[in-house]
């Protein structure tokens, strides 16, 4: 058979099958890889439905949520983690380290302070959202064994062949018709895989719990490692794939909280280096039984001492000003801290001593040599005014005006109170 385009495989659609909904209406989150039609399926894969075949699309009868996927409320009272699933770690096995070379080195959040904690937040709108988040995910079904191996081979065949559709844009009809078939069953499968795991990103969030980010910012952020390890799961290697998603799952929450739990953010190698510090100080704590010096510490890391210094300082997180102090709450922490900027007691007194010394001084003079001098030095409103200025508001020349300021401080010059005047210069 020939090689087709795109156009022709589009208008010689074979009359004698039905024609498979396209990826956009069956996921709606993409267009349509081909434009084709469903050959038969002879074998009903384990979620096809009893009494219909695969070629009436039986497979993509898959339960799916009410609500999109990841869209969560943004905050959470604690006491709603009460109504989260179970959890389902327990007796885990540990996955070996060689089924996990992509994923990133996680953030070491076992080895930081001890979760701050959370404050009691009154039910509202969000909190009853998330409680029916809560409920829909306990309704999705659990996959077996057999299932989770299913449905990850249909993933791994759908997304081989959108590569394959996206490599080679001309394919034949038939060939197109079968890669499309693929990326159809492998995104539901996809999906449906996603969902039954949705408690496991909540059983993981609360591990998590005060330490920056709220329970649904770390759901979200799990629910992205969650659809990261269904991409990449090899269901060949016989693990559970809960076991395997785990990672993955720390790995989002743990990169989340180094990129947004911080008020500044600090880089992730810092943030680990940070954590390094943290657990060299409280060994050498429990070790010595005294709290360890900062050269201490840089033995045990290979440092130098200034550069440990430097991470604890980073590490030390920046204080609201209008935090409360004591047990009133009726004094914030911007009340006790002074303001560099103002003037102290000693500086505004002699400068109230200075104007009613000048003011005194002043009074000796006449109206009109008065009045110049303060506005050729802004004393009456703290602007000086050049002399072309001051000749526009008495109509006179600059020069005129000039001549007034000379002679008035001669005059001043040789006032019983210039020896005052001076010592304010000292």
């Amino acid at each position: 058979m020939q090689p087709h385009t795109q156009t022709q495989i589009e208008t010689q659609t074979p009359p004698d099958f039905p024609v498979l909904p396209s990826v956009a209406e069956v996921v709606g989150t993409a267009p349509p890889v081909a434009l084709a039609t469903a050959p038969p399926v002879d074998e009903p894969g384990p979620l096809g439905v009893p009494g219909r075949r695969q070629d009436d699309v039986a497979l993509l009868e898959v339960p799916l949520l009410a609500a999109p996927l990841l869209e969560i409320p943004p905050e959470i009272p604690p006491d709603l983690l009460a109504e989260a699933p179970p959890d389902l770690l327990a007796d885990m096995p540990d996955v070996p380290s060689e089924i996990l070379p992509e994923i990133l080195p996680e953030t070491d959040l076992e080895d930081e302070p001890a979760p701050r904690p959370l404050r009691a937040e009154s039910a509202g709108p969000s909190a009853d959202l998330f409680r029916q988040y809560l409920r829909e995910i306990g309704r999705i079904p659990l996959l077996t064994a057999a299932e989770e191996v299913e449905l990850a081979r249909r993933v791994e065949a759908g997304l081989f062949a959108e590569e394959k559709l996206a490599a080679f844009p001309v394919l034949d009809s038939q060939l197109a018709v079968d890669l499309d078939c693929l990326v159809v069953r492998g995104r539901m499968a996809k999906r449906r895989l996603i969902e039954a795991n949705l408690r496991l990103v909540v059983s993981v969030a609360k591990r998590y719990i005060g330490r920056g980010l709220t329970m649904l910012d770390l759901v979200q952020e799990g629910n992205l490692g969650l659809i990261r390890a269904v991409e990449k799961f090899d269901y060949a290697r016989g693990y559970k794939f809960s076991t395997y998603a785990t990672w993955w799952i720390r790995q989002a929450m743990s990169r989340a909280l180094a990129d947004q739990a911080r008020t500044i953010r600090v880089p992730v190698h810092v943030v680990e280096l940070i954590n390094r510090v943290v657990r060299v100080q409280r060994r050498l704590l429990q070790e010595h039984g005294h709290e360890p010096t900062t050269e201490e510490v840089a033995a045990q890391l290979d440092l130098t001492p200034e550069r440990v210094c430097e991470v604890l300082r980073l590490a030390q997180e920046p204080v609201s000003l209008h935090a409360p102090v004591g047990e009133e709450d009726d004094v914030s922490l911007g009340d006790l801290i002074e303001d560099g900027d103002a003037a102290s007691p000693v500086e505004s007194a002699a400068f109230l001593l200075l104007r009613e010394h000048l003011e005194a001084v002043l009074s000796t003079l006449g109206e009109r040599e008065r009045k110049v001098v303060q506005l050729r030095y802004g004393l009456a409103d703290g602007r000086p005014r050049t002399l072309e200025e001051i000749g526009r508001i008495f109509g006179v020349t600059r020069e005129r005006i000039r001549q007034i300021e000379s002679k008035t401080l001669g005059k001043l010059r040789d006032h019983a109170f210039a020896d005052q005047l001076r010592g304010y210069l000292d």
